[in-house]
């Protein structure tokens, strides 16, 4: 259980940590109008991470003994496919083309609501899922459905870790703090992402060929 925990809250922060459309606004909101903008944007993302991850966990369910006869093939993919999305975030830079947004309505609801939205609107993060639960092995036969649902909010609390830490960082730096130089912390995090997967397909060599 403990494990699940450990594994809920590294996903958490490892999905939200890429800088995409939600991330750029939650940094422009912190900026703009305080932190807690920028803050209730990360938590209306962190909601549709953990659907996102509820239907994952629901589709993996159904396939779970294929899941443990296939485990190390699953590893291999699930590791290759981080690797992907490690190198598509080194060389992304979500502010390219980015257009200032005049936002006039200051609310918190109406922040959670917009961040929650844009992220859910990127169906592709099911993906990014798929191959980090494959890769920690977070989907296997011993986990009940309340471990599971555990495990679920246990992403949603890593995400709030990350959101909150993040803004808390760029309010405390905004003098110097400048929105064009978010691709380099998206290089950190595509590095970090990387270097997970190549740890990922070492341990499929070492342990299963």
């Amino acid at each position: 259980m403990l494990g699940l925990i450990g594994k809920g809250l590294v996903i958490g922060v490892l999905v939200s940590a890429p800088f995409g459309p939600v991330g750029v606004l939650c940094v422009q909101r912190t900026l703009g109008k305080g932190r807690w903008f920028g803050f209730f944007t990360g938590i209306g993302a962190m909601f549709s991470d953990m659907l996102y991850a509820a239907i994952t966990c629901l589709g993996m369910g159904f396939m779970v003994n294929f899941i443990e006869t296939n485990q190390a093939a699953l590893q291999l993919t699930g590791s290759i496919v981080l690797g992907l999305f490690g190198l598509y975030t080194c060389r992304n830079n979500p502010v390219k083309g980015l257009e200032k947004q005049r936002e006039k309505k200051i609310s918190y609801t109406y922040d959670c609501v917009t961040g929650f939205l844009l992220t859910f609107s990127n169906v592709l993060i099911v993906l990014l899922y798929i191959g980090l639960f494959a890769r920690f092995g977070f989907v296997v036969a011993e986990h009940s459905m309340w471990m599971l649902i555990s495990g679920v909010v246990c992403i949603g609390l890593g995400a709030i870790i990350w959101w909150f830490g993040v803004t808390y960082f760029i309010s405390k730096m905004r003098k110097w703090f400048n929105i064009r130089h978010i691709w380099v912390l998206n290089r950190i995090v595509g590095t970090v992402i990387l270097m997970l997967a190549i740890m990922g397909v070492i341990s499929v060599v070492v342990f299963y060929l």
